[in-house]
């Protein structure tokens, strides 16, 4: 069974891709709940553990269960290239009450309690959705999205720039064994049946973290036609910055500047950096001058953000010390 998109030549160009902090939250949960899916988050989980039993889950794990089916209200496709928490929160709160227990019945039998709260009280339940989300968000995962959307930052770039390199087939052909394209369609397998034309909006393709690694996941009609994909480089999500860098190029370009620049195993935004380093961005925005100047380092803007990449010279030195 598979999802199958028709592409006209507008559709190509109005695709785009975007980030959602409430598709992670919300991928998240289920990552609670199915952790031998999600061995990439197993050092988030354990971090989060104690909070977790503090919060109490029940009720928001019975609306997102660990498998099949998730309420689509719960994830909007972004009408932006990076949406904050806070605007995607706001439209689910502002979603049609019958929609929203419209969806979640489809989900029973794994959401059977929430689908009788819906059923009592629509709009009650809905605003109550709203603010479990909110807590979980404050309490569990603020914290951690900053980590989390440079690991998504650095998945966009790569993107990017291998459609810039090889166009449409070589992006998809790239980004997810699930996936293919056949001249103007693109084939998702999943388990179910759609077959739909884009219509010139365009597919919006999000990569995420809390994806697991063997699937990806589709939003269709009556919603923005969406693709979710695992982002790369999810090995990398929780490790720290390294504190021990190797010595001789410490003595080369300075034990600040090392670390940095052996951080940047993936590319990142000198607040991104900032935040693992534990050093503040004007700080890090002067080494990554001098990174730069000196070749060690490239820049590339991507939407209001410049992401850091080391460069081949950069690479050599942090392998070869």
């Amino acid at each position: 069974m598979a999802v199958e998109w028709l592409f006209t030549p507008g559709d190509v160009a109005r695709s785009r891709f975007a980030f959602s902090p409430m598709w992670e939250v919300v991928a998240s949960l289920r990552a609670v709940q199915g952790a031998a899916l999600h061995t990439a988050q197993v050092p988030w989980l354990r971090a989060v553990r104690d909070r977790l039993g503090a919060l109490g889950l029940n009720e928001l794990t019975g609306l997102v269960p660990a498998a099949g089916y998730v309420p689509d209200f719960l994830t909007p496709t972004p009408d932006t290239h990076q949406p904050d928490f806070a605007g995607e929160l706001a439209q689910v709160r502002a979603t049609d009450p019958a929609v929203a227990r419209a969806e979640v019945a489809r989900s029973a039998p794994r959401s059977a309690g929430m689908a009788a709260r819906f059923d009592r009280d629509p709009a009650g339940t809905l605003a109550w959705v709203g603010d479990a989300l909110e807590s979980y968000w404050t309490l569990v995962f603020e914290e951690f999205w900053p980590k989390v959307r440079g690991i998504l930052e650095a998945d966009v770039l790569y993107r990017s720039r291998r459609l810039a390199e090889g166009g449409v087939r070589d992006l998809f052909a790239a980004l997810h064994p699930s996936v293919t394209w056949h001249g103007d369609r693109l084939i998702a397998d999943k388990g179910c049946i759609h077959w739909g034309e884009l219509g010139g909006a365009g597919l919006v393709l999000l990569p995420s973290v809390f994806q697991p690694l063997d699937r990806v996941s589709v939003m269709h009609e009556p919603y923005r036609p969406m693709l979710v994909y695992p982002a790369r480089g999810m090995g990398n999500l929780w490790q720290r910055a390294p504190d021990e860098v190797p010595g001789a190029l410490s003595a080369l370009i300075g034990r600040t500047r090392a670390r940095i620049l052996t951080a940047l195993e993936l590319p990142a935004s000198t607040s991104g950096l900032a935040r693992v380093m534990e050093l503040t961005p004007g700080a890090v925005s002067q080494h990554l001058t001098v990174l730069s100047d000196g070749g060690l380092v490239s820049r590339q803007r991507l939407g209001r953000e410049v992401l850091y990449r080391r460069t081949a010279i950069g690479d050599a030195l942090v392998g070869g010390s």
